[in-house]
């Protein structure tokens, strides 16, 4: 089957099975940075926003997306960067293999937290939305740092 939605604002085909996940079809089509690791929607690797909703795309069918905006890392690039370089600064990337899903996770969190009226950055709140983005290289205390500092920068 075929189909239909954007890939990082452009409007794209895909070709899939039913039932197929959407991380595969995604990779199959070239968008390798897009991760693939648990294959149960437990580690966040393979995060990417749907209608800029953070969703574990091994764990959806690809069908799922059909009509919808697809973001992945690529999508994101100058955001990603600018968060990707606090992280850097804080030694919470190492193989960087969790870097895309973590990052995409975190930007959409500012995102959210920001509609809703957050003034300043709460980690406790941060700690539950990142959740299910897993790191295996680094603890998770370079992260909290490095997204603090990428909130009061974006914030004040």
């Amino acid at each position: 089957m075929i189909l239909s939605c954007t890939v990082n604002k452009k409007p794209v085909r895909l070709e899939c099975e039913p039932g197929e996940a959407l991380a595969d079809v995604l990779r199959a089509a070239g968008y390798k940075e897009v991760k693939k690791a648990c294959g149960t929607g437990n580690c966040g690797l393979c995060t990417i926003l749907l209608d800029e909703v953070p969703v574990a795309s091994c764990s959806i069918f690809a069908a799922r997306a059909e009509g919808r905006a697809i973001t992945t890392i690529q999508g994101l690039k100058k955001e990603a960067e600018e968060l990707g370089a606090y992280i850097a600064a804080e030694g919470a990337e190492q193989c960087g293999y969790c870097s895309p899903g973590f990052v995409l996770t975190a930007l959409a969190m500012e995102r959210e937290f920001r509609a809703q009226g957050m003034g300043r950055f709460d980690e406790l709140a941060a700690r539950h939305y990142l959740a299910g983005n897993l790191c295996r290289c680094s603890g998770y205390q370079g992260h909290m740092r490095a997204l603090k500092k990428y909130w009061e920068a974006r914030n004040g």
